[in-house]
């Protein structure tokens, strides 16, 4: 009896260890973040989640949404006048005076470095008119870019029940962020020295971020707490060309989280040419046959066990075809169910070198092959 169950233990391992389906996901690290996301930059994937949508309040992080709002509507030599609202706001400050000037880029640095609640205030009066027509466009931001479990009550963060957001939606919102050649500048600055109106000095201010002596190649971007949001974190960070963010909210142990999260996507994720420029492929439409070339290279994040697992489909332009335009249509690229590129595609030129050119080429598998070895060998 006891051989039998022991020879039934063994099988039941071997089902589990060599038959059934085996996770292709690492889980990611063990974090303390109520909610939390960590997003691939350049290409918007999300590489992992915990609760990502729920709502909840998110303190200063509000402020990146701040920051990029007045980027993209004012102007960064605009001379700022402070008014009264903004003088001795609650919380985190400049201490901006009444009536002061002060350059609007100078002041979001103020916002970003020091999470100014007063800048905030003086930058949203001067973009927006008033603190509530500021509030109307980061909504209509938040609108545009798809954050559909997001919504803003004021340009600081300090806790408000309508004011809320979700790790996943601050993950998407930094990513368009850091897009910004000057928000990216701002976030990434460590010291900043800014006049100060009739005094010998300026004021210096220090980026609260200490992710950004903490951990290698850490590049942004935001601290933020209040006693109802807890601790929250949006940090980024740059490797190899390879930009990864992370959002952790209501987290007493952010920095280490934000780390963990990081080290997670750079070790886990590698960056792969799924398709390259130039690639050329033979396709039949309304019973012609068309020669088509790849207008440029396709680059996705991806894990080792989902490097087989994407896949194409041509979808074509009809009228450029007929027009002789380009492009002429798209490569759709797929991961499993999900769309994660569109490439343009030509009509490729017809010459006797095409064939032997084409014959050169790597399919999708040997391109695979290729980067499932390099990925071995760096592990081993």
């Amino acid at each position: 009896m006891v051989k039998r169950r022991s020879l039934l233990f063994f099988l039941s391992c071997f089902l589990i260890l060599f038959i059934l389906p085996q996770p292709l996901f690492a889980k990611g690290p063990s974090i303390q973040a109520k909610a939390a996301a960590l997003i691939d930059v350049q290409s918007g994937r999300v590489l992992y989640e915990k609760n990502g949508n729920e709502r909840l309040p998110i303190a200063s992080l509000t402020k990146i949404m701040t920051a990029i709002v007045a980027i993209e509507e004012g102007n960064l030599e605009d001379k700022v006048k402070v008014g009264k609202n903004a003088v001795g706001v609650e919380g985190s400050s400049i201490y901006l005076r009444q009536n002061e000037e002060m350059r609007l880029e100078d002041l979001l640095y103020g916002l970003m470095l020091r999470s100014g609640n007063d800048a905030a205030v003086a930058i949203a009066e001067h973009i927006g008119g008033s603190v509530d027509g500021f509030v109307y466009l980061m909504n209509e931001k938040a609108e545009f870019l798809g954050l559909t479990n997001t919504h803003f009550m004021n340009p600081h963060g300090l806790d408000h029940p309508d004011h809320y957001s979700t790790a996943h939606d601050l993950a998407l919102l930094t990513a368009y962020a850091l897009k910004n050649p000057i928000f990216k500048k701002i976030v990434a600055t460590k010291i900043k020295n800014v006049p100060m109106p009739g005094e010998e000095w300026d004021r210096k201010w220090i980026n609260k971020n200490k992710m950004l002596r903490l951990y290698p190649g850490a590049d942004g971007i935001k601290t933020g707490y209040t006693k109802i949001a807890n601790r929250c974190l949006a940090s980024s960070a740059t490797r190899e060309g390879r930009q990864l963010a992370t959002i952790v909210l209501h987290d007493g142990n952010d920095w280490n989280d934000s780390m963990r999260l990081l080290d997670y996507g750079f070790q886990e994720y590698q960056n792969v040419e799924v398709i390259p420029e130039h690639y050329t492929l033979d396709e039949v439409f309304r019973g012609k046959n068309f020669t088509l070339e790849t207008m440029r290279s396709s680059v996705y994040p991806l894990q080792e066990g989902e490097l087989g697992k994407v896949t194409s489909k041509v979808v074509w332009n009809e009228e450029n075809l007929k027009k002789g335009f380009a492009p002429s249509g798209y490569l759709h690229l797929f991961l499993g169910k999900e769309l994660i590129d569109q490439v343009p595609l030509r009509i490729a030129q017809k010459n006797d070198d095409l064939k032997t050119k084409k014959e050169k080429q790597p399919s999708f598998l040997d391109k695979w092959g290729i980067v499932l070895q390099s990925l071995i060998r760096e592990v081993s």
